[in-house]
């Protein structure tokens, strides 16, 4: 089943993040994954407000998993530590 890798985001430090993009972005392409959203328009309803929000899609929770832990994507996670307080999690989709 397909999977969504979900973040919210507020940057705190934009050239740090900015390197963080510039890589996680092949990362997460080379893992099967696409973006089908990327800091677009939101409105708030509940919860935590993060003005950034990302949806990428993925072949399978696995294939998102993998990404994530993958050597590439640790190294753009670098740029983020520190530069941003976000929340990233993983769901499938009953698609």
């Amino acid at each position: 089943m397909p999977a969504l890798w979900i973040a919210h985001v507020t940057v705190t430090d934009e050239d740090a993040y900015g390197r963080y993009a510039k890589l996680a972005g092949p990362a997460v392409e080379k893992h099967g994954g696409r973006f089908i959203a990327r800091g677009g328009r939101y409105v708030q309803l509940e919860g935590t407000d993060r003005p950034r929000n990302v949806v990428a899609k993925f072949p399978s929770v696995e294939a998102a998993e993998t990404c994530y832990r993958s050597p590439e994507y640790q190294e753009a996670l670098s740029h983020a530590r520190g530069a941003a307080e976000r929340e990233l999690l993983i769901v499938e989709t009953s698609e």
